[in-house]
Formats: C-alpha cells, structure tokens, sequence
C-alpha cells in the first residue's frame, strides 16, 4: 500500500505532500524529517528502509520525489508509480524549484490522486492524468447557459421599461406639460428624459458599450485616447515597481504604445467627427474550414458646435457579403434605405452636442471560408522526439492593411525554447506563458503571406489553439461616410472621420 506521496527538499522539509491513508500531519513531517538522515551516500539505492515504513524516492535537482510505503508493498511496482509522478511535476512546474511547487501545488495534489487511489495505484498514463485533469464540467456549462438566459431576460426588460418611458412622455406631450428632450439622444432632457435617453442609448448598443450621452457634460476622450491614459497609469505602476526591485518586461507596454499609435485620431478634429469602428471574432478549424465568424460595425457621430447639429451624413455602402444594416431609432429609415442618407425623423430637431451617438451598426455572421480576412494554417509534424512547426498567414482581404499583427502559438512546458529555423518578421519567446509571439508590424497587399518555421518538443496538438491579434485603419465592410450635408440649403460641411477595425477573438483550434 502506498501511504504517501511527497516532493520535499534535500533536508526533508515537505513542500507538497499528498496522503492516501489516514495520517497526521505530525506523523508525515517526522518521516519526511528522518529521510534524508537515512539515505547512506555512496550507495546508489532508489529506496531506504526502516522498522515500519520503506522510501522510494528520486532526487530531481535539489528536490526529493519521495514515496511512503508499507515494508510489504510491490518495490517494482512503487519504483514504476515513481517514474510516473516524476514526468508529472514537470507537466506543471516550469521549474524544478520550491516556489515553483508551491505555486501549482493543487495542480500536482490533482494529478497525484489521479495517479493512486486509496493507496492503490490507478491503471493511467501521462496523456490520461492531463485529459482527466483538464476535464469540461458540465456543471459549469449549465451555470453559463442560465446566467445568458437571465441576461438575455434582463435586455428585454430594459427594452421593455424603455418603451413605457417614452411612452409616458409622449403621453406627457400630449396633455400639454412640459416635454422632455429629444428622444432616444437625449440633447436637452429634464431627468426622467435623461434616464429615457440613457436606457435607449444602452440598447442600441447592447454588443458595443459606449459612454451614455448626458445633456450638459463634454465628452471624453475617444477610445484610442483612453488607451493612452492607461498606458500613463500602468508606466506610473511600472515604475514604482522598479523602484521597489522588481524587474518588469517592457514588450506589454510597447506594445500598447504601438496600438495607441496606429488607433491615434486624425490630427485636424472637425466640428463634425465620425468613428466607424469594426470588431471581429473568429473560429477556425486547424484543417481548414471556418466553424463562426461575426463581425460587429458602428458609426459613431460626434458634433462639437452647434451650427452643424441639423446635418445629414450620405452613407457609400459597396459591401457584397450580405451585411445586415440597423439605424438608431430616431433616424429616418425611409431617407436611409432610399438615397442612403442618414437624417433624424424630424429634420426640425437636432443632433446632441458633445457626444458620441450611434446613428448605424451592421452585423455579418457567416461561415463562408472566402470571407476570412487573415488565413492562417499552422502544420506541426512529429520529427523523433522532437516536433517540426511550419506556420504561415496569407491575406485574403487584399485591400486591408492590418498593423502590429501578433500571432500567439503554444508552446509545451518544460522543454526549453524553439530552435527557429526560417521566419519573416520578428518573434518573441515569453518562458513564462509558455508562448511563441510571431510580431509582424505590417500585412498589406505588398506584404500578404509569410511563413516561420520552429523545432521543439512536443506532439502537434500543444500548438493550438493559435491566437491572432492586429489593428487596422481601414474596415472589412466597406461603408463609408462620403459626404455631409446641412439640412437647410443642401451645403456641404467639413468633417473627419477615425477608421478603427479591432479583434474581439481570433483563433485557429
């Protein structure tokens, strides 16, 4: 029977230790204690007796992997079962060190009960411990189905109770008292008005959080240049950091300094602005074949002076794919669908001041394969006991131009760095993460495929899934703001427009 099962140190300090009969903790610390006193040098024993109890063991740098057994236990046995929890640590451990143990300990208790169980060991392998270990809890699956049930519920009810708001303010119109502002935009509202507005406003963009217009508050910062802001708050984090003695890579923060660059707004901002901004989330197979792609568009109308709030944006859609387009409420859908123009029903009323205001989302859902901007095909191939990756991206999409693209693929643990054999562009090894970040500044029609070849050991499978991150300046569905023009007179209005098109998810599995 096996009683225990420890990594301790070399002088018998127990870091993990996992009991498969009833001990105390008293008992375990004194055996782990008289270990090392035990051990004859010289001897190239893998186990040592006492009286009562016998210890298989295997040293593992300045570690002990350390089976307790009883004296009548099967030593070819134990000596097979040590073998087996030795290549565990490993699977979990990057390094063979306290702290590291220490760090994954629950890890390893897991992987050791699925080892020996009640003392017996268990008829497993090292693919089956992580298989079990990493098993999907169907438990999980429904908590996540009724939690989007119950969101999916509380939007209707928002939508519902938005209904009955602007219901009673009409109703408010009509008996003549004081009417709140304008509609679903909110421009001048008194507070139920505000919280109408802010209710509809919360619905358009239900898939795309933005900041709620208010009546009397200036806007903020767009997003690009909030994500400067954070750059500011996380190099300030950063430093003292480094003030207190910790050494901090600078790659992350580079990076975001690199997005903030190519996200950065047009120098010379109109009185009359617009954003249109893609996201982008897909899901392919490693052997070809696209599982779901959705993309999500909107443009986003910001007017800082008065004189240009009575406008009409003219819309230029040349997207062939079957793109399902949806103004805001309160935009003429007969004047859009007819001269493609976007203007507010009441050609009267006026757009609000100093705020961002969805006027038109679209929405593409498809699994057609000719549609995938990026294509990547990633081909791991057994080579001995090591693992042969070639890895290439090719642009579909050839009027795109995709900046500070990172391909992000797996790697296994503990077995070193990759040997990189050919790659265009630059790479970049994080031992931490146990990832390989293929770093490619620009994929345009000039630069549209490349390909990076890598050797390290492992089986095809840890190489997925592969992630993709980038950003563009140009958007996948071509619908674009031509011209605006005033609604009194027809005379054209200068204006600037920020193109952003970002990734919510891509991934090869």
């Amino acid at each position: 029977v096996l009683l225990a099962a420890a990594v301790c140190t070399k002088a018998g300090k127990a870091i993990v230790s996992r009991q498969f009969v009833e001990m105390t903790r008293t008992r375990i610390e004194g055996l782990l204690a008289a270990f090392p006193k035990l051990m004859n040098t010289g001897k190239q024993h893998t186990f040592v007796e006492t009286e009562s109890v016998r210890y298989v063991y295997q040293p593992m740098e300045k570690l002990y992997m350390v089976l307790i057994t009883t004296k009548n236990s099967n030593i070819l046995e134990d000596l097979e079962t040590l073998r087996l929890f030795s290549r565990v640590i490993p699977e979990y451990c990057r390094a063979l060190e306290e702290n590291e143990i220490s760090e994954h300990c629950f890890d390893l208790i897991f992987a050791f009960d699925e080892i020996v169980a009640l003392g017996y060991r268990e008829n497993v392998n090292l693919a089956q411990i992580r298989t079990f270990t990493e098993m999907d809890s169907h438990e999980e699956k429904v908590f996540r189905a009724v939690r989007e049930t119950q969101e999916r519920e509380a939007k209707a009810e928002m939508r519902r109770k938005a209904k009955e708001l602007q219901q009673a303010r009409r109703d408010a119109e009509r008996h003549g008292k004081k009417a709140p502002g304008f509609g679903g935009f909110g421009s001048s509202a008194v507070s139920g008005g505000t919280t109408a507005a802010m209710i509809t406003e919360t619905i358009i963009e239900t898939e795309k959080p933005k900041v709620a217009p208010a009546p009397a508050r200036p806007s903020g910062p767009s997003k690009a240049l909030k994500l400067g802001a954070k750059g500011k708050e996380v190099d300030n984090f950063v430093d003292k950091l480094k003030s207190e003695g910790e050494n901090i890579m600078t790659s992350v923060g580079k990076r975001s300094a690199e997005a903030a660059k190519v996200l950065a707004p047009p120098v010379n901002m109109e009185s009359v602005h617009m954003k249109i901004e893609e996201k982008i989330s897909l899901t392919c197979g490693r052997d070809g074949g696209l599982q779901n792609m959705e993309l999500h568009g909107m443009i986003m109308l910001h007017i800082s002076d008065e004189k240009f709030a009575r406008i009409r944006l003219h819309i230029e859609n040349e997207d062939k794919r079957g793109v399902q387009l949806q103004t805001h409420p309160n935009v003429d859908k007969k004047l859009f669908t007819t001269e493609s123009q976007i203007g507010l029903k009441n050609p009267e009323k006026s757009f609000p001041i100093n705020s961002d205001v969805g006027v038109l989302k679209w929405r593409l859902q498809t699994t057609e394969e000719s549609f995938i901007p990026l294509t990547i095909n990633c081909w791991p191939s057994e080579s001995g006991n090591s693992c042969d990756v070639n890895i290439e991206y090719e642009l579909q999409e050839e009027s795109l131009e995709l900046n500070d693209v990172i391909i992000t693929i797996p790697l296994p643990s503990g077995v070193g760095a990759p040997v990189i054999g050919e790659i265009d562009g630059e790479y970049r090894h994080d031992s931490r993460r146990n990832l390989l970040e293929w770093c490619l500044p620009v994929i345009d029609a000039k630069n549209k495929s490349g390909s990076l070849e890598f050797s390290i050991a492992g089986q095809p499978n840890d190489f997925f899934p592969v992630q993709v991150t980038f950003v563009s300046k140009k958007n996948y569905c071509n619908i674009q703001v031509t011209k605006v023009t005033q609604v009194d007179g027809n005379s054209p209005v200068r204006f600037s427009t920020e193109t952003t098109f970002l990734v919510d998810k891509y991934e090869i599995l």
